[in-house]
């Protein structure tokens, strides 16, 4: 529409350059079956509009014939070129892509190896110990000293339950493939069962929730499991005599809780490291565990629908800020709004 009133202006050749730069751009956009398609439309429009007699497919010079049979070959030859770079630029992302997953993936397999190796050993070895010597008929040992070592073999097995759980709960949602069985879950049921787990470091939690905190949407189980974490890590490093604090607010449609420590805090330059896998405050040895802890509690808070955050302590320390939707029903048995871990 465009060349037809320039006819007298433009010549043939012009006419044909244009066409191709049109055929190659749908070419590098549509790909090969688009290319041809254009050519061959260029071609025919070419010949009824442009090349003597008008308005008819016949062709009454060689030469034009010529030339419009070299114009749909290079056009088609140029696409093709276009389309062939086009694909070997994909294919080249695409394997760029997957060496960098590679290299991901064996960046975190030795990471895995590298802190897991300590953890592993360390109960394993402490619970091959008590064994031996619970087994061993060259000792005489006294009922205490059996008793102390069954706890330190149920201790040692326990770390190593822990640890499997960490890690199998971080491969299933590293790979998507972990099962929410999200419902109305009431808050004060979900903290007294990780204050269960946290055995006697439940007594340096002091939990107060309102009595009227209304449920939340969530996933029991593996709600408990980030409760677990957060607390575990929070006594690990709060001073003694400091109580953990946990603290609960209606936000608009949310629930918030904050798990509030007093122990040395995290600058604010690394409170996004620590919830990388295989990450610890300091990260100066393998004692404290193998870091997955609070990296599994914000994937796991996040595949609820929900966020956690850290925050600075005023007066020093770190409060980890956890919310979650408010459930549109009530939990089918509500508990009991208030517990202290100090509690007797």
């Amino acid at each position: 529409m465009v060349l037809v009133p320039l006819r007298d202006q433009v010549n043939l050749v012009s006419d044909m350059l244009l066409f191709l730069l049109v055929t190659v751009v749908v070419g590098y956009v549509g790909g090969m079956v688009s290319t041809v398609v254009a050519a061959v439309v260029s071609t025919a429009l070419l010949n009824y509009f442009f090349t003597p007699p008008l308005h008819t497919l016949a062709i009454s010079d060689a030469n034009n014939a010529i030339a419009l049979v070299v114009f749909v070959t290079v056009a088609v030859l140029v696409s093709y070129a276009v389309d062939l770079a086009a694909r070997r630029t994909r294919q080249a992302a695409e394997a760029e892509a997957e060496a960098r997953a590679l290299a991901a993936g064996n960046e975190m397999r030795t990471a895995l190896l590298a802190a897991v190796g300590h953890d592993l050993r360390t109960p394993l070895a402490a619970a091959k110990a008590s064994v031996s010597g619970l087994r061993s008929v060259d000792q005489d040992l006294s009922p205490g000293d059996r008793v102390e070592l069954v706890e330190v073999a149920d201790e040692s097995l326990d770390r190593l339950a822990e640890l499997v759980d960490n890690l199998l709960d971080m491969s299933r949602l590293n790979a998507g493939a972990l099962t929410l069985r999200l419902s109305p879950t009431a808050l004060d049921e979900v903290v007294a069962r990780s204050l269960d787990d946290l055995g006697d470091g439940a007594a340096r939690v002091d939990v107060v929730l309102a009595e009227d905190l209304p449920s939340i949407h969530a996933d029991g189980g593996l709600l408990e499991r980030v409760f677990a974490n957060l607390l575990t890590n929070a006594v690990r490093y709060s001073p003694p005599g400091r109580p953990v604090h946990v603290v609960a607010v209606v936000k608009d449609e949310t629930l918030e809780v904050r798990v509030v420590d007093h122990g040395p805090g995290i600058p604010s330059a690394d409170r996004d490291r620590v919830f990388l896998p295989f990450q610890r405050l300091g990260d100066t040895d393998n004692t404290t565990g193998v870091g997955l802890g609070l990296a599994l509690s914000r994937g796991l808070t996040e595949a609820m629908g929900g966020t956690l955050e850290p925050e600075e302590t005023p007066g020093g320390g770190l409060t980890l800020v956890l919310t979650l939707r408010i459930a549109r029903e009530p939990a089918a048995e509500p508990g009991h709004r208030e517990r202290s871990g100090s509690a007797p």
